[in-house]
């Protein structure tokens, strides 16, 4: 009970838990690992769910004030599940933070290559950037990942009319893959 003097109040968090939840599950679309390259690791699923959350943030970066503190909650939420699996799949304490730095880094790198390519609509410089991503030992034999680039380009061109009140309630839907 002490512990939760020191916690974080927030009264978004039915939002954020419900967007984060809505998030998580676009990124596990079974389409995305079938037909769309995307490899069906623990890797290939952090990769997924940061290229779909990169996607969230760019909506929401023109969002309100309301929109962007619940878009924070969810990076915040993001680095708490992350936390959660490296400590599930065995990474003592002492390695956790070195482990979370990292896949820190990864993220905020990909923010940076794949905002890059979204903004100009390239679909071959994004293609690219997730080939080297989520194929890293692939090298020429790597997929092409055109499918998933076109996939989330299309993605983001759905979200910038997704009017602003979905946001702020957390009922922000990623369009399915393969529809």
């Amino acid at each position: 009970m002490i512990f939760g003097l020191f916690k974080r109040k927030s009264g978004n968090t039915a939002i954020v838990e419900r967007q984060y939840a809505l998030l998580t599950a676009a990124a596990r679309q079974p389409y995305l690992y079938t037909d769309l390259d995307v490899p069906d690791t623990v890797m290939g699923r952090f990769e997924m769910l940061s290229a779909t959350l990169i996607l969230y943030f760019r909506r929401t970066r023109a969002s309100a004030r309301a929109g962007q503190e619940i878009a924070q909650e969810i990076i915040d939420a993001f680095f708490e599940d992350v936390d959660h699996s490296i400590r599930e799949l065995g990474v003592g304490d002492a390695g956790v933070p070195k482990k979370m730095k990292k896949l820190a880094g990864m993220y905020y790198g990909r923010l940076e290559s794949y905002a890059a390519a979204l903004e100009t609509k390239d679909v071959e410089a994004l293609a690219a950037a997730l080939r080297r991503n989520f194929h890293p030992d692939g090298g020429d034999a790597a997929p092409s990942m055109m499918a998933l680039a076109g996939y989330l380009l299309a993605v983001e061109a759905q979200l910038v009319d997704v009017a602003e009140d979905v946001v702020e309630v957390g009922q922000l839907h990623i369009p399915p893959a393969g529809a």
